[in-house]
């Protein structure tokens, strides 16, 4: 599968989840790699460009297993791109499908 495809995938469910709860970055790598296979360096720099886009917030959150946590937190900007950004999918996958079992 094409490495540009994967990211907006990855980001699109990135977005999907955080969109869901707060969650903090290995948090993620986890909750995806059960089904798609990826790695922290995957991750990492799609959270900071999307907090930087002001899609996400951060915060601090005390652990008891290290350090504390870096969390991330959708904002309405955020919001609003995972909402585009579903929809889009939700066409685009009945637009594929519909091809591969031969529609018009």
């Amino acid at each position: 599968m094409n490495s540009q495809f994967n990211k907006g995938v990855i980001e699109m469910c990135v977005l999907a989840l955080v969109n869901q709860r707060d969650f903090y970055g290995y948090e993620l790598v986890e909750t995806i790699s059960k089904r798609i296979e990826i790695s922290e360096g995957t991750i990492y720099p799609i959270l900071r460009r999307l907090t930087s886009e002001k899609f996400f917030e951060t915060y601090l959150k005390e652990s008891s297993e290290g350090p504390p946590r870096k969390y991330y937190k959708m904002t309405a900007a955020g919001k609003q791109e995972t909402e585009k950004m579903l929809s889009a999918w939700k066409k685009f996958s009945s637009d594929v499908n519909s091809i591969i079992k031969g529609g018009e």
